[in-house]
């Protein structure tokens, strides 16, 4: 899937706006940034400065969305979108991986590649399915030699390789493709297929007009499908719905559950990557089988102001079941916030953040999202810190872990409530992001602004702060904001094209019953992904510190609300490198 995506290009918003370049590729419309002159230029040097050391990436040249994972045979599977010619997007392949832990990983040659006439215009995102007699196949959407954007399947070369190292692309595809009155250049990425009732049904991302598309398709046999005459769902002024992704949830607990799952017992989820925001929204609601229609819960936005997986640098996010522990998880995509010809020159570009585990809150009204417990095995050197007490001004530093690449979980206790500022009610309808920007880490505030400053240099010249700020509304309810702020996370000028945003999301947290919320955050060089109240609010930001790097990099504790906070408990770690394998992806 082409969603070639490049903050560094001024996302300038104004309020809940923003604007974005829109540019023509040949013919296909899609918000790309073609860098022609980058796009077959080998990476001479890869520099290691801004690396990440445990996060997944090949060793060179540009990746993006994560593609088809899946469990078969005792191996995970993840497949990526991947230039193997440079560090910009271009010349896509589905790079192949294989794991048995989901952080130890060993690199196969390319999967997919441009070949026949159905995808020799480009090999972009889907999804796998496990079919009876666990036999895996592929869904991907190829650009045919017409320039349309069709949906491919490709199965296993030897289903006995429990690495399926080759997989062959029959002639008999495509197997679904645009009708007539639908836009054949907004077409694409299928999801897993799900069965019932005697049918696979799929779905495929498009927009009509400017309305956001879940197109439905049904097959007896995986090979002839059917458009069904009206879509899964839809949504008005939303553009263009890409990398879609419908499973359930178990109402109780955190099993998960199998994708083609259906029940009272359950409750299924919406997700769609906005081509024309560069970010992700999901829904919760109801599966009516009998129709084939997916209906909302009323507790949730139906649209671009609507509940997000991550409030961050995160896009094109894929799920799939985990039948070997009973869990479904979560893959997204990071791509870097500089300019493409930075990119060129450390010769590397885009991450996959931390696999997810994703559930229900005991609500039901959001997804909630925590690392797999497999990172737990990089961990290494461990600090404590219990009972600290932060006054306003403060910066308490954790010591002697590796700050540049370290896991940090900590509680923080509030003594009390009643000094949280007014939340303006100008603010009523603004984004997170905007609010944090207007109330940074270095506003002070009365419950708060109070957090981590990662990646800070020693005397806090450059930091990237992961805070909270609690606000009391006219009703006198409290509202919390979660931040995770670039704005001084460089010393790099700003008139360079760096991607410097605040990004922020409101935290469905009661603080009135314990005064207590938690932060988890993974720091990785560039990298600062965080997960708040237990998961219920996610923000990855992509950060490039001057001074904070490697073994100058600091962590501290601080707080700039008049209210002072407690460090109930902290546990940093250092954490290690996994192993990564056979790491060259030429073919």
């Amino acid at each position: 899937m082409d969603t070639m995506f490049n903050k560094k290009l001024a996302l300038v918003f104004v309020f809940a706006a923003s604007v974005f370049l829109v540019m023509n590729n040949n013919g296909v419309e899609a918000s790309h940034n073609i860098y022609s002159r980058l796009q077959n230029a080998a990476a001479v040097e890869v520099k290691q400065l801004h690396r990440t050391g445990y996060h997944f990436q090949p060793p060179k040249h540009w990746i993006n969305d994560p593609n088809a994972p899946m469990y078969f045979n005792g191996i995970y599977h993840l497949f990526y979108q991947y230039n193997p010619k440079g560090a910009v997007w271009g010349n896509i392949v589905w790079a192949h991986s294989v794991s048995k832990d989901l952080i130890n990983w060993e690199a196969l040659p390319p999967a997919i590649f441009p070949s026949k006439p159905f995808d020799i215009n480009g090999t972009w995102s889907g999804s796998a399915t496990i079919l009876p007699g666990n036999k895996p196949i592929i869904l991907y959407t190829g650009l045919d030699a017409d320039k349309r954007q069709i949906q491919n399947y490709a199965i296993p070369a030897n289903y006995s390789d429990p690495y399926l190292r080759e997989w062959i692309k029959p002639d008999d595809n495509p197997i679904v493709v645009p009708s007539q009155e639908m836009n054949s250049s907004q077409f694409r990425d299928p999801t897993t297929a799900w069965w019932h009732n005697g049918h696979w049904r799929i779905l495929v991302g498009g927009k009509r007009k400017h309305r956001g598309m879940a197109w439905l398709y049904r097959s007896i046999d995986f090979k002839y499908w059917v458009k069904a005459k009206h879509p899964l769902h839809s949504a008005p002024e939303t553009g263009m719905w890409e990398c879609p992704d419908f499973f359930p949830l178990a109402l109780n607990g955190r099993s998960g559950v199998d994708t083609s799952k259906v029940g009272e017992d359950v409750k299924h989820i919406l997700k769609v990557s906005l081509d024309e925001t560069r970010y992700e929204y999901y829904t919760l609601g109801k599966y009516f089988p009998a129709k084939d229609r997916y209906v909302p819960d009323n507790t949730s936005v139906d649209g671009r102001a609507g509940l997000r997986l991550d409030y961050g640098n995160f896009y094109a996010s894929k799920t799939f079941f985990d039948p070997s522990k009973n869990r479904r998880i979560l893959w997204g995509w990071a791509n870097e916030s500089d300019a493409a010809d930075d990119d060129k020159a450390k010769g590397w570009a885009g991450v996959q953040t931390i696999p997810r585990v994703v559930w229900l809150s005991p609500d039901g009204k959001q997804v909630v999202q925590w690392p797999i417990k497999e990172l737990e095995t990089l961990r290494g050197l461990k600090v404590d810190m219990n009972n600290q007490n932060v006054e306003q001004g403060q910066h308490v530093e954790v010591k002697e872990i590796t700050a540049a690449q370290a896991d940090v979980e900590v509680t923080f206790s509030l003594g009390s409530l009643d000094k949280a500022e007014e939340f303006d009610p100008n603010w009523a309808n603004l984004d997170s992001q905007t609010v944090c920007s207007l109330r940074r880490s270095d506003i002070p505030g009365g419950v708060g602004p109070f957090g981590l400053l990662t990646l800070a240099s020693q005397n806090l010249d450059e930091f990237t702060p992961v805070f909270f700020r609690v606000f009391k509304t006219k009703e006198n309810k409290h509202k919390v904001l979660m931040c995770s702020d670039a704005k001084s996370s460089s010393l790099r000028p700003f008139n360079e094209k760096l991607y410097r945003p605040s990004f922020a999301g409101f935290v469905d947290v009661d603080l009135s019953a314990n005064k207590k919320i938690s932060l988890r955050s993974l720091i990785d060089h560039s990298v600062v992904e965080s997960f708040g109240a237990g998961g219920k609010t996610c923000i990855t930001s992509r950060v490039y510190p001057t001074l904070a790097i490697n073994d100058a990099a600091h962590l501290f504790v601080f707080n700039n609300g008049t209210e002072p906070v407690t460090v109930q408990t902290l546990t940093a770690w250092s954490m290690n490198a996994p192993q990564q394998m056979n790491q060259n992806l030429e073919f």
